[in-house]
């Protein structure tokens, strides 16, 4: 080979190794609207994002957006439009869009966060996904945070009319009207805003998971607190790509995005809430009392809440899959997997 082929040889290998470089580093934007201090950006988001490059070999690689790009209710359509290759956020917060959340969002469905979360997956991938409410976007997991809780400036713990004429902060999804069942006052507003409704008197309790009562620093606001088997209510999340951005990588890169997602992207935000539950409990030591709701409680609670139990397993058969089906495939599956623990 002489002088003239090796030069010629060397600068196509050169460009052959600048084109798979560059394949090597496309980016892919992650939407955020929580401070990156909050465990599902810091041990669920970002491990997802790492795992993701992981397992494509470096040839894709994540950048979270450091500042919001618009309110949380907005994150679902940023993805099906574009604005941001991956989203996630609450169902709850688009008011009418979903149905098939209320599945895992409905009182008494399980204790552990994993548990709830991994049967939810299993449900939507087998069911739930056909009422075609994701369109525009490929699922990279559904999944809930852990059950959430009672708790009060005052009352007492005991009654079954705790909760009677209570102003109780409530976020999107079920949780407004199981608190109005209740006999609660629910009072809306993002959960930024809890310490101020409580501080300002606006609001006398709040329906939320461990974790939140102690991530949003209002211990101090609370005194009563009251463990309900099974959660009076479950929050549902997303996380979402694309479809178009998806659709544009190779069947081997989608291949070893789906092994990092799915049901053990919902696995890994089920264990994370659990241990941040854990953790938010552990904070309220001394400072919440906490007892656990009393069977005279419960009997009467879950015969109040049957009723919205089952108009919201109806309102998922309107879109257009068998809700009642897909609650005995989820309440199964969450006695498999809390059995398993």
């Amino acid at each position: 080979m002489n002088v003239k082929t090796k030069k010629i040889a060397s600068m196509a290998a050169s460009i052959a190794l600048f084109a798979g470089v560059a394949h090597a580093e496309t980016t892919i934007t992650v939407a955020n609207w929580l401070p990156p201090s909050h465990p599902l950006v810091s041990d669920v988001i970002v491990p997802m994002t790492e795992q993701i490059t992981e397992a494509t070999g470096g040839e894709v690689v994540a950048n979270i957006l450091p500042a919001p790009l618009g309110p949380p209710a907005a994150h679902f359509d940023f993805a099906v439009n574009g604005v941001a290759d991956i989203t996630f956020g609450v169902q709850g917060y688009n008011a009418g869009r979903f149905k098939t959340t209320n599945i895992a969002e409905i009182p008494f469905i399980g204790d552990s966060a994993e548990a709830t979360s991994v049967a939810y997956w299993r449900t939507w991938d087998a069911m739930l996904k056909d009422a075609g409410e994701y369109d525009g976007v490929k699922v990279l997991a559904v999944f809930t945070h852990g059950p959430g809780e009672i708790f009060l400036k005052e009352g007492d713990a005991t009654s079954v009319d705790l909760l009677k004429g209570q102003k109780l902060r409530v976020g999107g999804g079920i949780v407004h009207e199981v608190a109005s069942t209740l006999g609660a006052v629910p009072v809306e507003g993002p959960s930024s805003k809890a310490y101020e409704l409580l501080s300002q008197g606006v609001a006398d309790g709040i329906l939320f998971p461990y974790e939140s009562v102690n991530f949003f620093k209002l211990i101090p606001q609370l005194d009563v607190g009251v463990s309900v088997p099974g959660g009076l209510y479950n929050t549902s999340f997303y996380i979402v790509m694309n479809q178009a951005k998806y659709d544009s990588f190779s069947p081997e890169i989608q291949a070893a995005i789906d092994s990092v997602t799915g049901e053990h992207l919902a696995r890994m935000a089920g264990q994370m809430w659990d241990t941040v539950d854990a953790a938010g409990l552990a904070a309220m030591d001394g400072e919440i009392e906490v007892t656990p709701a009393t069977d005279e409680q419960l009997a009467a609670w879950k015969e109040s809440l049957q009723p919205v139990i089952d108009e919201k397993i109806a309102q998922v058969s309107e879109s257009g899959v068998d809700g009642q089906a897909a609650y005995e495939m989820f309440i199964a599956e969450v006695a498999a997997e809390s059995a398993g623990k």
